[in-house]
């Protein structure tokens, strides 16, 4: 048997007749050589330096900040400990590279709220009409009462702010004689909702006040309900030739939706008999009317006496849900 070495045939050679890569028996030759131990450069900071800007940078004064920030801090104090980047990389090594100056997410209730009597709760809120050229707006302001259906206030407007709101709620509660501590008013987080000035009035004339949580459309259905009614009317216009026009096509609007619009949240019934309690008579009559008809050809009712549907005795924003509530439970105490 003849060995083969590789000074006397070559390095190539010998891979070649081994049938093997060069680079792997390079590899194989830097594995077997002992790694020699680097030097430490010279601008690296000590142990002791890495300890004073860590110490600083969890400081009561700078823990909550960005290393950004608490460099230019540091400069203009005529400090200078090291570069922001390496502050970024020892709160890296130390697990603390996260997002600084962050709070916990704010958990938001969910607004549950009953109403079993008209005037007992309100919703209200604004939506834009389009005006007569490209980015002029008219606003629209709407009351509506949850148990009936019934819009007790609106107003058309050139801007939405909070003193037209005031003016607006404080006409309604009083063309509607509401008793302080019976009321309850709900909206979004619109900056005319959550207003000071709105919040001061109902505070002062006894009113209750809740909001939805943000980005959640489905806390307030009954004025985005009536929104949809309004614009999906076949004869809504486009644009609005001028405000007046607007007000015009909502004073009839209105009359129209709280006077002859069956509404089929409560029982096909006018939102104006359910608010102002002549439901029962409508109700009564249309029994009635069915009773009469099955009388006159009860083979036509294979199910016997028709039933009349009844107005609800309570209506919910958000009625309380068993399954719900354990998962809120549940993610609040975690």
């Amino acid at each position: 048997m003849i060995l083969l070495h590789k000074d006397a045939v070559g390095t190539k050679a010998l891979c070649d007749a081994l049938g093997e890569p060069r680079a792997s028996w390079y590899r194989s030759q830097q594995a077997s050589k002992p790694r020699q131990p680097h030097p430490s450069p010279p601008r690296k900071l000590s142990s002791v330096e890495e300890e004073v800007i860590l110490e600083t940078l969890n400081s009561e004064r700078f823990r909550d900040k960005a290393p950004g920030e608490i460099y230019a801090t540091l400069l203009d104090d005529g400090v200078y400990l090291c570069s922001e980047r390496t502050m970024y990389r020892l709160l890296t090594r130390e697990g603390q590279n996260v997002i600084r100056r962050q709070r916990a997410p704010r958990q938001y209730q969910r607004p549950e709220l009953l109403a079993t009597r008209p005037n007992e709760l309100w919703s209200w809120d604004i939506t834009k009409l389009k005006g007569p050229a490209k980015w002029t707006y008219y606003y629209l302001y709407k009351i509506m009462d949850v148990f009936s259906r019934f819009v007790v206030g609106w107003m058309v407007a050139y801007r939405e702010t909070a003193q037209l709101a005031e003016e607006l709620i404080s006409d309604t509660l009083y063309r509607q004689e509401i008793v302080p501590g019976t009321l309850t008013i709900h909206a979004d987080n619109g900056s005319s909702m959550t207003s000071v000035t709105v919040g001061q009035l109902l505070l002062n004339l006894g009113v209750a006040k809740t909001h939805s949580r943000p980005y959640v459309s489905n806390d307030n259905p009954f004025s985005e309900s009536a929104f949809k009614t309004l614009k999906y009317r076949p004869d809504f216009p486009g644009n609005f030739g001028c405000i007046e026009d607007a007000r015009v096509f909502c004073r009839k609007f209105f009359d129209w939706y709280n006077y002859d619009h069956h509404h089929s949240g409560i029982a096909m019934v006018t939102p104006a008999s359910v608010h102002y309690g002549k439901a029962d008579e409508v109700i009564s009559q249309r029994t009635g009317v069915l009773m009469n008809a099955y009388m006159n050809h009860p083979e036509r009712f294979v199910r016997g006496v028709p039933d009349v549907k009844k107005v609800p005795s309570e209506v919910w924003i958000n009625k309380p849900d068993e399954k719900q509530n354990e998962k809120e439970k549940t993610f609040l105490t975690q």
